[in-house]
C-alpha cells in the first residue's frame, strides 16, 4: 500500500518533471528554473512520503523509499530526475541539510544526561558500537562481499554502529513507557553511541582519504577526534555564554539569537573540517555545548511575554501550569528556531540518499542475500549490547539499540563521496537501513506489551517468568543463519 502509494506519486511528479523540464530549458533562465523546480518536488515529495507515518513508521523511512522510486525512474524511461543527482545546488543544499540534523541532534543532547544514566547505558552504547562494527569490518563483510577495497569494509562497520533513538523513542512514548528503565538506558546509550559512532567516522574517513591504515595513525587520529569533542565542549562552555552577552547588546531580538546558534553550529563544522573530521562531528559537538543559559540575555520569545501578561488574573494553580508550559517552551526555543530550517534542508538529504539506490544491483539474488546477511549481523550486534542492561529486560534495550536510520545513511553517503563505498555496499547499507527501521517498531511494541502484561501476572500471582536473552542462544542462531546465506550466495 504504502510503496504503491510513492511509486504512483514518483511516476506523476517524474512525467510532470519531464515536461516541465523541457519547457524549462527552452526558458532564458532555465538553469536556474529547473533547479527551482527540482527543489519544490523534492520538498513536495518528501512530505507526501510523510505518509507513512499513518502506519506507525517514520517519515524518514517514506522520505528514504520515494528517494529510490525517483532515482530510479530511469528503468521506465523518465529520465528527468538523473539531472539531480549530480545538480551542484542540490548537493550542496543536502550536505547543509545533514550538517543542520546533526546540530539539532547535538542541541536534543545533553552531557548532563549521559553522566545520569549510569554505567549501565556506557557498556550498552561501547557493546553496541564496538561489537557489530568488528562484525561488519573483520568477519561478516570480507565473508559475504569479498575482494573489496578494505577502506569500504570500515564504511560497512561504521554503518552498523549508529542508533537511530528518534525511532525507538517514538515507540516508548506511544507506549506510555518513556520513563522505564529499558527506555532511560536506551536513550542514553543512543547519545553516547553517537559521540563513538561520529569518532568512528572521523578515524574511518580519515584512513579512507589518506590510505594508511597503521596503528600510529589510527590512534593519531582517534586522539584528534577526542581532543575535538572535548576541545569543543570545553571551549563552549566558556565562549557561548560570553558571545551570547555581547550579542544580546547589539540586539535581544529572535532574529540575533537564531543567527549567532547556527553560527556557532557552521562555524564548528568549518573547525572540524579544517582539521581532517567530517563537518557533522563540529555540528554535533556545537549543539552539544548550547546550552539555554548561554541566550538567557536574549529577549522570550513574543508568544511567551504575551501568555505571561494574559494569566496575571488566573487563579494560582492554573497559572502555575501554564507557566510550567510556557518556561518549557522557552527551554526549547533554540532547537524550535533551528526546526524549520531542518524541515526545509533535511528531507533533502534522505531523499537525495534514497535517489543513490540502483535497484539494478538489487535485481541479483547474490546482493539481496548479503543484504539479509548484513541485516543480521545489525540485529545481533545490538541485541548483544543489551545484556550489559543491568536489572532492566535485557531484550527490551536491546531491540530498542537495533534501528539504523540518519546516522547510518550518513555514514553510507560520506563514503560513497569519497569513492570507497560501491553502488551494491550503498544499496546493501541503505536495505539493511529499511529493515531494521520496518521491523524494530512492531517487535518492540510486542515485547513492550508483553512485559506489560506479565508484570500484571506477576503481581496477581500469576506471573509468567520474563523472557530472557540467551547470547549463546542469538550466536548459534546467527552463525547458523549467516552460514546458510553464504551457501544460497555462493549458489546464485
Amino acid at each position: 500500500m504504502i510503496v504503491s502509494t510513492l511509486l504512483v506519486g514518483g511516476l506523476f511528479f517524474g512525467l510532470a518533471g519531464d515536461v516541465l523540464a523541457s519547457g524549462a530549458e527552452e526558458a532564458s533562465h532555465g538553469s536556474a528554473a529547473v533547479t527551482f523546480l527540482w527543489i519544490a518536488i523534492l520538498l513536495l515529495v518528501a512530505k507526501a512520503a510523510s505518509l507513512v507515518e499513518k502506519f506507525g513508521q517514520p517519515s524518514v523511512l517514506g522520505e528514504l523509499v520515494a528517494g529510490v522510486i525517483l532515482g530510479n525512474l530511469a528503468i521506465l524511461g523518465i529520465n528527468f530526475f538523473e539531472q539531480v543527482k549530480t545538480d551542484s545546488i542540490i548537493l550542496f543544499l543536502a550536505e547543509l541539510g545533514v550538517v543542520i540534523l546533526l546540530f539539532q541532534i547535538g542541541l536534543e543532547s545533553n552531557i548532563k544526561d549521559m553522566r545520569r544514566v549510569g554505567i549501565p547505558a556506557l557498556l550498552v552504547a561501547c557493546i553496541g558500537v564496538v561489537v557489530p562494527f568488528v562484525l561488519g569490518t573483520y568477519i561478516v563483510g570480507p565473508l559475504l562481499l569479498p575482494n573489496l577495497d578494505p577502506n569500504a569494509y570500515l564504511f560497512l562497520g561504521a554503518a552498523l554502529t549508529a542508533t537511530s533513538v528518534g525511532i525507538t523513542a517514538r515507540v516508548f512514548k506511544d507506549l506510555g513507557k518513556l520513563r522505564s528503565p529499558e527506555a532511560q538506558i536506551v536513550l542514553g546509550a543512543a547519545v553516547i553511541d553517537d559521540v563513538f559512532g561520529l569518532i568512528i567516522l572521523a578515524v574511518v574517513s580519515a584512513i579512507a582519504t589518506s590510505g594508511s591504515v597503521s596503528p600510529a595513525t589510527i590512534g593519531l587520529i582517534t586522539a584528534k577526534s577526542f581532543l575535538f569533542l572535548a576541545g569543543s565542549i570545553i571551549l563552549g562552555q566558556i565562549f557561548a555564554p560570553r558571545l551570547g552577552k555581547l550579542f544580546s547588546k547589539i540586539n535581544t531580538g529572535v532574529g540575533m539569537k537564531f543567527s549567532l546558534a547556527i553560527s556557532i553550529g557552521l562555524f564548528a563544522a568549518f573547525a572540524a573540517q579544517m582539521i581532517g573530521l567530517a563537518p557533522i562531528v563540529g555540528a554535533f559537538a556545537a549543539g552539544l555545548v548550547l546550552d539555554p543559559v548561554h541566550f538567557r540575555f536574549f529577549r522570550d520569545p513574543q508568544i511567551v511575554r504575551d501568555i505571561r501578561s494574559a494569566v496575571k488574573g488566573v487563579n494560582s494553580k492554573t497559572r502555575e501550569k501554564i507557566f510550567q508550559a510556557v518556561e518549557r517552551y522557552s527551554y526549547r526555543h533554540i532547537e524550535d528556531l533551528i526546526e524549520p530550517v531542518a524541515f526545509l534542508l533535511v528531507p533533502i538529504f534522505f531523499v537525495m540518499t534514497g535517489m543513490s539506490v540502483r535497484l539494478d544491483t538489487m535485481f541479483n539474488p547474490s546482493i539481496l542475500l548479503t543484504a539479509l546477511g548484513i541485516t543480521v549481523v545489525a540485529f545481533l550486534g545490538k541485541l548483544v549490547a543489551g545484556l550489559a542492561a543491568g536489572s532492566a529486560n535485557k531484550l527490551i534495550v536491546g531491540f530498542g539499540m537495533i534501528p539504523r536510520g540518519e546516522v547510518g545513511l550518513i555514514f553510507a553517503t560520506i563514503g560513497r563521496g569519497l569513492g570507497v563505498v560501491s553502488d551494491e555496499v550503498f544499496s546493501v547499507i541503505v536495505v539493511m537501513v529499511i529493515f531494521s527501521t520496518l521491523l524494530t517498531p512492531p517487535i518492540l511494541t510486542f515485547l513492550l506489551k508483553r512485559q506489560k502484561e506479565a508484570d500484571s501476572q506477576e503481581s496477581s500471582h500469576l506471573g509468567l517468568p520474563r523472557l530472557h536473552l540467551s547470547p549463546y542462544l542469538l550466536i548459534r542462531i546467527s552463525r547458523r543463519s549467516l552460514h546458510w546465506l553464504e551457501r544460497r550466495r555462493r549458489k546464485s
